[in-house]
């Protein structure tokens, strides 16, 4: 991978100079796992920095006996960096939703590089905020009604990961019981509400090809009371 789409691809790396993203590219190691597979395991040490290169996962909580997705990742993004920043075990799992190809760099060397890249660093910091504010945007939500805290998930997904199509707007077909958890509501409530915006004609499920295709945006988000 060239170093110009090593940086397009990850945001956390749109700022880091020249010689980091060399640098990065020549340790870091490449994965591929099938759907459903664990890539994380909850109270596991961290060893290492995750970069999801295609497809699609899941971070998930367990609690009591029920298993609670907590955020849906895609293209582009990372996963274990908390593990290492505070030197803890894991407090989540991360398992493939989709086929995915990911990428690691050891977290010693992580860790070394942040410290050399003052860029990287705040770029580092900047992300872990923003994902800190939509945890707290979810909260905000809480007493809103499930079709808004739906449409919410579904609009961010799109806008953050998802690609153009002529159909509109694609992110993978997440499983049901997932989207619900990562938009605190049930699974009933969830189900419902996807068959009426499919029959409103503002997204299409395509299950074959794995494809949910948000068709109307626009309505999506005005629904979600972004616009």
């Amino acid at each position: 991978m060239q170093t110009a789409v090593f940086s397009e691809l990850f945001p956390l790396f749109q700022s880091a100079s020249p010689e980091t993203l060399d640098w990065l590219l020549s340790i870091a190691v490449e994965h591929e796992y099938p759907a459903d597979r664990a890539v994380l395991m909850e109270d596991a040490w961290g060893n290492a920095v995750y970069f999801v290169e295609s497809g699609w996962v899941k971070v998930r909580r367990h609690a009591g006996d029920e298993v609670v997705t907590l955020a849906i990742l895609g293209r582009g993004d990372f996963f274990g960096e908390m593990a290492i920043l505070d030197e803890s075990p894991r407090s989540t799992d991360v398992v493939a939703l989709s086929s995915v190809k990911l990428l690691s760099i050891s977290a010693q060397r992580f860790i070394q590089t942040l410290f050399k890249d003052s860029q990287l660093h705040h770029r580092m910091l900047q992300l872990m905020v923003r994902r800190l504010r939509q945890t707290n945007f979810r909260f905000q939500l809480a007493h809103q009604a499930p079709a808004i805290k739906l449409a919410n998930t579904l609009v961010f997904l799109g806008e953050t990961y998802g690609q153009s199509s002529s159909q509109g707007t694609e992110i993978f077909n997440i499983p049901t019981k997932d989207l619900a958890d990562a938009a605190s509501i049930s699974v009933d409530e969830a189900t419902k509400i996807m068959e009426k915006l499919e029959s409103k004609g503002w997204i299409k499920i395509d299950a074959a090809n794995q494809a949910l295709y948000l068709v109307n945006m626009k309505q999506l988000a005005h629904l979600a009371g972004r616009i």
